[in-house]
């Protein structure tokens, strides 16, 4: 139900602002109420609501059977702090709350010689809210009437709520565990229309992370951690802009 909402309310933003993003004269209000583009002020800000989709990519010691990874839609909502340093390029800080689940869905083929082994040991759920903080260099062209295609990229870096790193029980117990801090770098594009009352934009970006995530169990030889040499996030959300 609250996907159909959002879905109107998406609707709802096309249909009102079309006439104002496709007639060849400028918007002049640009969000400032009439007294000139908020495009020219040194330090603008706004918010973001959006959706993600979050996955690990795993490095492995010897080759078995990859771990499936079953993602679920994640949700994003955040703070937009905008530098500008000129007319084409803006340092932008976006900290955000992201909320994600991931399954981890091992084969038997890692169990190979334990005895007793259930289904539920095949299968680890791995729940995410981070405080996500990236620093983006942001790089428009020109702006082509009521559009203004834009490049975006830069680091980022995450505290995970949800971690449970300094948790003394590991896998043996049913805890699978991951690390507090995170960094990452992005890259994505997007493009902001102009309306009379605000800036509207739609944006996608892929995240990537640098560091190892994986906390490993105590047991060296550990069937979930053993054969695990990186365990990194890797994601991909769209975001929607109001300024």
């Amino acid at each position: 139900m609250k996907h159909f909402f959002a879905l109107l309310s998406f609707l709802f933003i096309i249909h009102t602002s079309d006439a104002q993003l496709f007639k060849k004269e400028k918007v002049t209000y640009d969000a400032n109420q009439g007294r000139g583009s908020t495009d020219n002020k040194l330090l603008r800000w706004g918010y973001f609501l959006g959706i993600s989709n979050y996955d690990f990519n795993f490095d492995y010691n010897e080759d078995l059977r990859d771990i499936y990874v079953k993602r679920s839609p994640g949700f994003n909502v955040g703070l937009i702090g905008n530098l500008r340093i000129n007319s084409f390029i803006d340092l932008r800080l976006e900290p955000g709350l992201l909320i994600t689940t991931r399954e981890l869905y091992y084969s038997q083929t890692y169990f190979n010689g334990i005895p007793n082994v259930n289904s539920s040991d095949l299968i680890r759920e791995v729940k995410s809210t981070y405080i996500h903080i990236p620093l983006l260099v942001k790089i428009s062209t020109k702006r082509i009437n009521n559009f203004k295609p834009f490049i975006v990229g830069g680091f980022s870096t995450a505290l995970n709520l949800s971690s449970n790193e300094d948790n003394p029980e590991d896998n043996s117990s049913g805890q699978f565990r991951t690390t507090k801090n995170s960094i990452f770098y992005e890259l994505g594009f997007g493009i902001d229309l102009y309306l009379y009352n605000f800036k509207f934009t739609p944006s996608i970006r892929g995240l990537f992370g640098i560091n190892d995530e994986l906390v490993r169990d105590k047991d060296p030889n550990s069937p979930w951690t053993s054969n695990i040499n990186s365990m990194k996030t890797r994601g991909i959300f769209v975001n929607f802009t109001f300024q």
